[in-house]
């Protein structure tokens, strides 16, 4: 199964993700509201100034006098090394001051201007005076540049960075932590369905949070439909074993008693033909089902000490009255000693698969020549005539038969059988042919 992504992984990224963003918009209206204090600062400075400015101008002998204080100036030098800028009208008339500075624009008691090169905060002030019996407007415009403001500002940004990558960094391992707990049950659920042996199909009872609730009942109720149907396919195996062996055994019995009874060629003829024919059918139903129970017992072994000499010598002799018939005798050499883990019914029905091919492919009158060699090796060389040159690898699949079997009656399935074994245990079968001449040679390599 391919994996559809990461949840932990997809987590952390949405999560540090959300966190990037925020800490974007933080620094952001850090910024803003940054700028917005530093401006109305400068502002409420300029403000003052042209304030007290104002206050200074009088009106003696009809004529507008100002004596600008000191201080109005200097608060402006005391915030920050900006140059400073004043002009005093009377109506369009400038008294003093800067006369080309940039005109108000509209009713804006402060903005921002260009002058000399340079941005300028200004800020405009009037004031009423009677002079000669009329009112004058009077105007104080005070003005500064914005170096030190933009040096501020940039302060500043460097404090907002600051704070977003820091509040980027704790965000981020708060989502690792965040990530690491939401996934934790499902690694809790995932560690205790794989401490399980093969066999052991109890429910799980982990734990776990509400919204996994449906996913533990949905499990514990696959876990029983499997546990059902495994022991369904157990004891079918089991009952289509008596089923069918003992019928053809029956059948195969009373063929062989009447065999003996009849005299005429034809019906012993038949007979034989009705004797060979149950013996095939007996065989490729044996070894179906020897094929079933590998398949069911390959998942959840029942793992002893094994020795290979002894099971090996135990096969050989149940297959030697079959051999007998053909007159074919078996040629043991094994060593001592040759022992592995494994399944006893599964090696020995690989075994025995094996065996049982060497004697149907093998001619009339020849020797089998049965090996155990260290570490847990099992050879069988026959006589017959041996695999194809072609395809060899194939004779392992079910129902996969060699070109060069002839008339001979199988399955298919022994060799299938036998490496199925070998797979399950972590072995290998190696098919070959016999380099002293025709036959074949079939190793089963076992872990010791």
């Amino acid at each position: 199964m391919t994996p559809a992504g990461s949840i932990y992984r997809r987590l952390i990224l949405q999560l540090v993700g959300s966190a990037a963003i925020l800490a974007a918009i933080l620094f952001f209206l850090f910024q803003t509201f940054a700028r917005q204090i530093a401006v109305e600062s400068q502002d409420n400075t300029l403000r003052a100034s042209a304030s007290a400015i104002l206050e200074s101008v009088s009106v003696q002998q009809s004529r507008v006098v100002a004596d600008i204080p000191y201080a109005a100036l200097a608060m402006l030098g005391n915030v920050s090394d900006d140059r400073v800028f004043y002009q005093i009208s009377q109506g369009d008339t400038v008294l003093t001051g800067y006369a080309d500075l940039p005109p108000r624009p509209g009713d804006n008691t402060a903005w921002t201007a260009g002058y000399q090169g340079d941005s300028i905060r200004m800020v405009q002030i009037t004031r009423s005076l009677p002079i000669d019996g009329s009112l004058s407007t009077i105007s104080v415009t005070v003005a500064q540049t914005q170096d030190g403001l933009a040096q501020k500002l940039a302060q500043i940004s460097r404090s907002a960075i600051l704070v977003g990558a820091v509040f980027f960094a704790v965000a981020t391992l708060l989502a690792l932590w965040a990530a690491r707990s939401s996934v934790r049950p499902l690694n809790t659920v995932a560690a205790a369905v794989s401490r399980r042996g093969p066999d052991d199909l109890r429910p799980v009872t982990t734990q776990v949070p509400s919204e996994m609730a449906p996913l533990m009942t949905s499990l514990n109720a696959f876990i029983s439909r499997l546990k059902r149907s495994l022991t369904r396919s157990e004891d079918f195996i089991t009952e289509a074993a008596h089923r069918v062996r003992t019928p053809l055994a029956t059948v195969r019995a009373q063929a062989e008693v009447t065999l003996r009874r009849v005299d005429r060629e034809e019906n012993r003829t038949a007979l034989k033909q009705m004797i060979r024919a149950v013996d095939e059918s007996s065989r490729a139903a044996g070894q179906l089902l020897d094929h079933a129970m590998v398949a069911f017992r390959s998942d959840h072994l029942d793992q002893r000490e094994i020795d290979l000499g002894e099971i090996t010598r135990e096969v050989v002799a149940r297959q030697t009255p079959l051999a007998a018939l053909k007159d074919i005798s078996f040629d043991t050499d094994i060593i001592e000693g040759c022992s592995f883990q494994g399944d006893p019914i599964l090696i020995q029905n690989a075994i025995t698969n094996l065996l049982d091919n060497a004697v149907k492919y093998s001619p009339y009158e020849t020797t089998v020549t049965v090996q155990v060699v260290p570490p847990a090796n099992l050879k069988i060389t026959d006589q017959g005539p041996g695999f194809p040159s072609e395809n060899t690898a194939r004779l392992t699949d079910r129902f996969a038969r060699g070109a060069n079997v002839g008339q001979t009656v199988g399955s298919g399935l022994g060799l299938t059988i036998a490496h199925d074994v070998a797979s399950a245990h972590g072995g290998t079968l190696t098919l070959s042919n016999n380099t002293e001449g025709t036959g074949a040679c079939v190793t089963l390599s076992l872990p010791s």
